[in-house]
């Protein structure tokens, strides 16, 4: 019987596709495991046809009903692998497959695909230009240079006539795909030995035999685009399951991260949005978990909405209704509660941050004090508590790390006596912050060894926004030692302007750091967006020891342009934001496929009214009761999360920089470099949270960070 495979053009498609189509399509694919190769093209109903003037002759297509037609490269080389590579309406499925060509990469021996008649014909083109322009974007690279990355004749011809990146871009859908990213890489300045390791290497197969090309050892390479299905039980599974199933699959470069045997100490994984960094964990906590079925794991992250997701995808990806007691997913916060719980008794109560500076700005002002509220606040983070400073000799002898105000020895003890006085009025109100919970906990677990929660392994992701207290605790309930800590982040979402340096914490990552550059979630155009967003600011590290860069970054989707528009008025932008997530329910996104944001509530509310008022079902994101509805949030709520569609709303000159988010650059140089670069990250990370359309509005002037 033949074996059935598919690629990645499939799966972007089908979740997209009618329950009347994907039944056909399940219906046809079902014949793939029952009828002989000679059955299959003899059937009626399926219709196996050969695809006129097809640039590969391989091309074929199947009938799924009166409408839709199913794209499939069939086997031509005495083998049974079928690879069905797309489901499309009858004409666009017949232009579709003829003008594709399948080769199999020389480099990594992977099957990929191009557009060979578009590329065709704008490389004439291109290299009408090239012959006028000073300079050349492939120019230093040797023609022998680009056939070890992989580069064949055709690519090489058409890589040759690029000017700039922009021309690059222009190619990245029409390109076989991994000699696009080759050349993505060396675009951004990659030497052609780190390209052989991160693409090359990552992905040739440990045995190659150019004797045996055939279209199923092509389609065996190339796990990170394509499924192999290997019987009718795994068919009907890989079908019926939501297209959110497929974000547990890992790409070569990920797999090799994930499912390294083990780390002599903390690692860290970092990449940009969609990388893939939470699957990435999750298939780390899995390894652990079948390398060493009793040892005891922590899965741990910033939010109570994004543990809550990562408990449900890993209850999914091992399989499982309940997680296995040594697992537990909670926040470090929650962490911190639980430790000082068990070691000294219950908690005292929390506050929020606007209790918080209200008491700052209480204590300023009882003290006659020349600093702000916000100086204030930030000095206590930044410097007592990332410092674990317990009085008043220790703070006046400090190094104050990353603050840009001078504060010279006589004016600390009038600090001093203002955090004195935070501390010593919470205390006697039996109240703290997050922080002070976290700080207080991570003593408790050091002066109790052995006691309080306690793990073999623990698990990070959305690191970037954790301080040093936080990291303190994480790194007092495991012991250092091989796969203790494996910590996952990105430095461009970091929107709570958080300062770690992991090294003077005792979870030192030299020589044990991955980055991951492929988004698997957003097309490249909304990517594009977003990067101009950040405008090139200089963004920390993870580990706090440098800057973190973006080069690299890249995806392989395509699609439409975010749309950026403008209005009169906050009910006319509300209005609009309406009518656009309409266009979106009548291509056929599902409503809980949708995120709406703001910055101000004030906007969220009257997209939530409108929508309800044309009959369109929208909750608050944290509502889980409406499993189709419109999802309403903010800004700081999405993180972590996606969508298909997002609609950033309110972006405009006051919102984005926010003046009272953003300290006075005469107030502290640094910390005013870092509010900005938070409030970048913010923006940034909303309209990243899109995987396939991206709407941003504002009303008056714009937002400066729109420019970029």
């Amino acid at each position: 019987m033949p074996q059935l495979a598919f690629a990645n053009t499939f799966w972007e498609e089908f979740d997209q596709l009618g329950k009347k189509v994907r039944a056909g399509v399940r219906k046809a694919m079902r014949k793939f495991q029952q009828l002989p190769v000679a059955e299959l093209y003899a059937d009626k109903g399926l219709h196996l046809e050969s695809v006129e003037q097809a640039r590969d002759p391989r091309m074929r297509t199947i009938r799924i009903d009166d409408f839709w037609r199913g794209v499939v490269l069939a086997p031509d080389d005495g083998t049974d692998v079928f690879l069905l590579v797309n489901v499309l309406p009858h004409d666009a499925a017949y232009t579709w497959a003829a003008k594709r060509l399948y080769t199999v990469n020389t480099a990594t021996r992977g099957l990929e695909v191009r557009n060979v008649v578009a590329i065709e014909q704008i490389t004439p083109v291109f290299e009408q230009e090239a012959r006028t322009a000073p300079t050349l974007l492939f120019e230093k690279c040797s023609d022998t240079v680009l056939k070890s990355l992989g580069i064949d004749a055709a690519t090489l011809r058409a890589a040759r006539a690029l000017t700039d990146k922009t021309q690059l871009e222009a190619l990245g859908g029409l390109m076989p795909e991994d000699q696009f990213e080759v050349l993505q890489f060396l675009a951004e300045g990659f030497t052609p030995d780190e390209i052989y390791r991160e693409v090359v290497t990552a992905r040739r197969p440990a045995v190659t035999d150019a004797a045996q090309e055939t279209l199923a050892a092509a389609i065996a390479n190339t796990r990170n685009r394509i499924t192999l299905v290997s019987g009718p039980a795994e068919l009907e599974d890989v079908l019926t399951k939501p297209f959110a199933a497929w974000r547990v699959f890992l790409h070569p470069t990920q797999h090799r991260v994930a499912y390294r045997p083990t780390y002599t100490g903390p690692a860290q994984i970092t990449g940009g949005p969609g990388t893939g960094k939470t699957v990435v964990a999750l298939h780390r906590v899995k390894h652990l978990l079948e390398r060493s079925p009793d040892t005891r794991i922590l899965l741990t992250t910033y939010t109570t909405s994004l543990a809550a997701s990562l408990h449900e995808s890993l209850k999914f990806l091992l399989g499982v209704d309940e997680l296995p007691d040594r697992v537990e997913v909670t926040t470090v916060n929650a962490l911190a509660f639980k430790a000082v719980r068990q070691l000294k008794g219950t908690p005292a109560d929390l506050i929020g941050d606007a209790d918080e500076r209200v008491r700052w700005e209480r204590l300023r002002r009882k003290l006659d004090l020349p600093w702000t509220e916000a100086f204030l606040s930030q000095e206590y983070r930044h410097i007592v508590l990332a410092q674990d400073l317990d009085d008043e000799k220790a703070y006046l002898s400090c190094v104050r790390r990353g603050r840009g105000s001078r504060l010279d020895s006589a004016h600390r003890p009038a600090v001093w006596a203002a955090i004195q006085g935070f501390q010593d009025g919470l205390a006697a109100e039996r109240k703290q912050t997050h922080l002070q919970l976290c700080a207080h906990a991570a003593r408790l677990l050091g002066e109790h060894p052995g006691q309080g929660p306690r793990y073999d392994h623990v698990v990070v992701d959305e690191a970037q926004d954790l301080h040093p207290a936080q990291w303190r605790v994480l790194r007092a309930v495991v012991a250092l030692g091989p796969d203790d800590l494996f910590i996952t982040g990105d430095p461009h979402q970091r929107i709570y302007d958080a300062r770690v340096s992991l090294r003077s914490l005792g979870i030192p990552v030299a020589g044990r750091t991955g980055r991951l550059r492929i988004n698997y979630r957003s097309t490249e155009e909304i990517l594009r967006r977003a990067r101009g967003i950040l405008d090139g600011a200089q963004v920390s590290d993870l580990g706090g020891d440098g800057t973190d860069s973006l080069a690299g970054y890249r995806s392989l989707l395509r699609g439409d342009a975010p749309v950026v528009a403008a209005f009169g008025s906050e009910p006319e932008e509300a209005t609009a934001i309406v009518a656009q997530i309409q266009t979106w329910l009548e291509l056929g996104v599902r409503p809980a496929e949708i995120a709406v944001c703001a910055r101000f509530k004030s906007l969220t509310d009257k997209v939530a009214q409108r929508l309800t008022a044309v009959g369109i079902a929208a909750v608050p994101l944290k509502d889980t009761s409406a499993a189709d509805a419109v999802r309403i949030a903010s800004m700081h709520s999405l993180k972590g999360l996606e969508f298909r569609c997002v609609a950033v709303g309110g972006v405009t000159a006051s919102a984005f920089p926010f003046r009272t988010a953003v300290t006075p650059e005469d107030v502290d140089r640094l910390q005013h470099a870092a509010d900005m670069a938070a409030e970048r990250c913010l923006l940034y990370v909303a309209c990243t949270r899109a995987r396939e359309f991206l709407h941003i509005s504002y009303t008056g002037k714009p937002s400066r960070f729109l420019s970029g």
